[in-house]
């Protein structure tokens, strides 16, 4: 197998810079059109898609982007590994504002969203007890790292729905009772669906504030955010120029399983099945329900 990365670009980061053969590509989805077109090409000789998860001038709100169209999409150009970045609020004192995060699971408080590719006429249970792939993670903290940012391996992404930040009773709940470490709108249900697309996923969060427990940090303010956005994207920037090299263009299968996600996922028998549902399902469970 060949690998193609794909990148999630969240808040601050539109673009990949140094992409060779670069064009922007329109792909239609049986679940609507992604968040815009995705910039395609190669980067170290590795293939490379960009897609911005608001669009080019930040125009959908959290709960508004197609998540399931993004994964189908990315899936759909032959994606392998999917490389998440956005920004984040942190909850801890060291996870400082312009940190990097590689976060290791999820709480996922989203409501009004669409979670799953599958529903009535063919049910799949995917287990995301490990939500992100280790193997990818390695290579995102290691180009990180390369790149100059300070990087803390592991973390609990609290996943709010939005577009409003956390009240102050909420932020330290989070943080007191629950234990997340950082708080963000946007890696769920994306990393739930990537599972069930059968593909490596790694969450990078960018530190942008401290949300608004910190009693010296005040609420959040989004002028201080759009700050420390434009350091923070040069430094993702940075991160995406070294996955190539690390992750190499000949891929041998997820040691973990999340390219085989799906193998004894479908419940619903086949002569039950959903044809509509089925043709919908053809990039994300193709392998599985075709055999």
């Amino acid at each position: 197998m060949t690998t193609k990365i794909g990148i999630i670009g969240g808040s601050g980061l539109y673009e990949i810079e140094g992409l060779e053969g670069a064009s922007w590509t329109e792909v239609e989805t049986p679940w609507g059109r992604p968040s815009d077109a995705i910039l395609t090409g190669r980067l170290g000789g590795v293939d490379m898609a960009f897609l911005p998860r608001h669009g080019r001038g930040h125009v959908h709100a959290p709960s508004q982007v197609p998540y399931r169209a993004n994964i189908d999409a990315l899936k759909r150009l032959g994606c392998t590994d999917v490389v998440a970045i956005s920004a984040c609020g942190s909850f801890r004192e060291d996870y400082a504002p312009g940190d990097f995060v590689i976060v290791s699971d999820f709480i996922d408080r989203t409501f009004a969203r669409e979670k799953s590719f599958f529903g009535t006429g063919c049910v799949a249970h995917v287990s995301v007890a490990h939500p992100v792939c280790t193997r990818l993670g390695d290579a995102a903290e290691d180009a990180a790292r390369a790149a100059g940012v300070t990087v803390h391996r592991g973390g609990t992404y609290l996943a709010m729905e939005g577009p409003q930040f956390s009240s102050v009773a909420e932020s330290k709940m989070y943080r007191e009772v629950w234990g997340a470490d950082v708080i963000g709108m946007t890696n769920m249900p994306e990393a739930k669906l990537a599972r069930e697309a059968e593909l490596c996923y790694a969450a990078v969060a960018m530190v942008t504030d401290y949300d608004s427990w910190h009693p010296d940090h005040g609420t959040v303010d989004i002028s201080d955010i759009i700050a420390i956005l434009g350091a923070n994207a040069a430094a993702g920037r940075a991160l995406v120029a070294g996955l190539p090299e690390r992750l190499g263009g000949d891929r041998a299968p997820c040691p973990h399983g999340c390219d085989r996600a799906l193998e004894h996922a479908v419940m619903t028998a086949p002569d039950k099945r959903d044809p509509a549902l089925l043709a919908r399902l053809d990039a994300v469970a193709g392998r599985v329900l075709t055999r």
